[in-house]
């Protein structure tokens, strides 16, 4: 199965066991809040059905998706929130429903373009594969605010293993966004699998390293988590460094949870 298969096959599953996790929930339950501040689970599946389907017109009609992009720069801070609360107004069985259509129809998309193309983001541009786990990153992660809002502990899976290697990809960009220059040399990471092994980037005799679990290492770089709450070690440094402002999604430096 070819790279990009396989990522959206962890995108589906990903984004329907969130489904399963708020499709039960009465309407009140919707207005609970999330960690992230003034979000509320309403709030969180909308930004997952707002950036679904900004990602499907990159993909279905480019020069729409500019539109998207000339009108996001208006407001560059605060796009992402307005997108946000404007479906959450929706009724929560309406917002389920567009958001089961929409990300069915991103994931087929995503599976026919063509091998070589290069989608239009908000960053740089993208393959399918990269953005697929942009999309599986996202969702896990809002994923995870619904779970704790609602108290519940979600089993990790080796669905992780993108996000944790976009996690290592973006850690020049860690350092860029936070005006430091990113080290020269590079980083090994050793992350243990939720469903047994080891993932591993990276000379295994680098200087600077990290290790811990792949669960709590995607929790940092997507910034779910700190750092003194996990199960992540840094030798060295720049890896200490790291690990401090780590972050795997787009946009000017985080403030965490």
């Amino acid at each position: 199965m070819a790279q990009t298969e396989l990522i959206v096959a962890d995108l589906r599953a990903e984004s329907d066991e969130l489904d399963e996790l708020v499709a039960t929930l009465a309407d009140s339950q919707w207005g609970i809040p999330t960690p992230a501040a003034g979000w509320t689970i309403a709030h969180q599946i909308g930004h997952l059905l707002w950036t679904d389907r900004v990602a499907l017109t990159a993909i279905t009609d480019e020069a729409g998706f500019a539109a998207v992009l000339t009108d996001a720069m208006k407001d560059p801070t605060g796009f992402v929130d307005a997108g946000a609360a404007a479906l959450a107004q929706l009724p929560p069985a309406e917002l389920l429903e567009d958001w089961r259509t929409t990300r069915a129809n991103l994931h087929e998309q995503l599976l026919g373009v063509a091998e070589g193309r290069k989608l239009p983001w908000f960053g740089p541009p993208m393959s399918a594969a990269s953005m697929a786990t942009a999309r599986l990153m996202e969702t896990w992660a809002h994923g995870l605010d619904v779970a704790d809002a609602l108290g519940v502990r979600r089993r990790p899976t080796d669905r992780l293993r993108s996000i944790a290697h976009l996690g290592v990809r973006t850690r020049d960009f860690a350092f860029t966004i936070h005006n430091l220059t990113p080290p020269a040399e590079p980083f090994h990471v050793e992350l243990h699998a939720p469903e047994g092994g080891v993932w591993a980037w990276g000379p295994v005799n680098a200087e600077q390293r990290v290790t811990g679990t792949a669960e709590d290492f995607c929790s940092l770089v997507t910034q779910r988590r700190a750092l003194a709450d996990l199960d992540l070690t840094a030798y060295g440094a720049d890896a200490q460094r790291w690990l401090e402002i780590a972050q795997a999604f787009a946009g000017p430096p985080g403030r965490g949870r």
